[in-house]
C-alpha cells in the first residue's frame, strides 16, 4: 500500500463504508476521495485522482497545495474573538498570574493532539 510520501505529505485515510465499499481520501483535502472494491484498489484509485488533481492545478496556472505537515510554521497566529470573551480570558489569566498568551496556549494544548 502507498504511504504518505506518495501523496506529498497528505494523510491517507482508508475505511470501509456501510455498503462494504472501500473509500480512500486525503484527510487534509477531503474533496479528493475515491471508492474501490478493496483497500488496495481504493488507494490505487486515490493515487490516480491525486495525480490528476496535481495536473489540473498546474494546467490552470495554480500551485499544487502544500500539505500542512510540509509547511513551516512561525508559532503564532491571530484569532478574532468577541470582546466579552477576550475580557473573561484576560481576567482569568490575571487571576492565575500568567499572561493571556500562556493561558490561551495552555487551553489550546489541552484540547488538541500533537
Amino acid at each position: 500500500m502507498e504511504n504518505k510520501e506518495s501523496f506529498n505529505g497528505y494523510t491517507l485515510s482508508v475505511w470501509q463504508d456501510a455498503d462494504g465499499d472501500w473509500m480512500a481520501c486525503l484527510e487534509e483535502m477531503s474533496s479528493i476521495s475515491v471508492f474501490g472494491a478493496s483497500p488496495e484498489e481504493a488507494v490505487s484509485e486515490l493515487s490516480m485522482a491525486w495525480a490528476a488533481a496535481k495536473e489540473s492545478f498546474i494546467a490552470n496556472g495554480e500551485a499544487v497545495p502544500v500539505a500542512p505537515s510540509r509547511k513551516q510554521y512561525g508559532g503564532h497566529f491571530n484569532v478574532r474573538i468577541a470582546k466579552t470573551r477576550h475580557r473573561r480570558l484576560a481576567v482569568e489569566a490575571a487571576r492565575e498570574g500568567v499572561s493571556l498568551n500562556s493561558l490561551v496556549a495552555g487551553k489550546l494544548s489541552a484540547t488538541t493532539s500533537v
